[in-house]
């Protein structure tokens, strides 16, 4: 399986899609404005998030390239890659989660979904084959003991 969709593409594809969404299905909706402000504050965590990961693999000098997990140097497995395998792509759900409060629409919270789902299938688990590869047994145990999402 190799890994030709970028999680970038991926995760602009499911931002269009939550956008297209609400364009198309404007009912229902939620009913407050706050959920606009919860949306802004999964925005920013998403954000923040994402950042934390990509400084963990800095710190740990190893490639930050989704196209070539079988390119790492390290096994990362401290700070926030104790609770969650992939960090980073949970952040973009996040993201994308707040998307559809910060839009006020039930609909839009399909793109999420699809996002968690595509990523599982088409970036996840070839990744997941190529770190099995490189760090066999480390992984092994990595991988029992961190969930891949939460």
């Amino acid at each position: 399986m190799s890994l030709r969709v970028p999680p970038i593409v991926q995760f602009l594809v499911g931002a269009f899609l939550a956008w297209g969404l609400a364009q198309l299905l404007p009912q229902p909706a939620f009913g407050s404005p706050l959920w606009a402000y919860a949306g802004y504050g999964f925005i920013l965590s998403g954000f923040i998030l994402l950042a934390l990961a990509v400084l963990a693999f800095v710190r740990a000098r190893t490639t930050v390239n989704p196209l070539a997990p079988d390119q790492a140097q390290a096994l990362v497995t401290t700070g926030l890659y104790r609770f969650t395998r992939n960090p980073m792509y949970l952040a973009m759900a996040l993201i994308l989660i707040g998307g559809a409060f910060a839009l006020g629409n039930i609909a839009a919270l399909a793109a999420p979904v699809v996002f968690v789902c595509a990523m599982t299938e088409l970036q996840i688990k070839p990744e997941e084959h190529a770190l099995q590869t490189i760090f066999c047994e480390a992984f092994t145990a990595y991988r029992k003991q961190t969930r891949r999402w939460l």
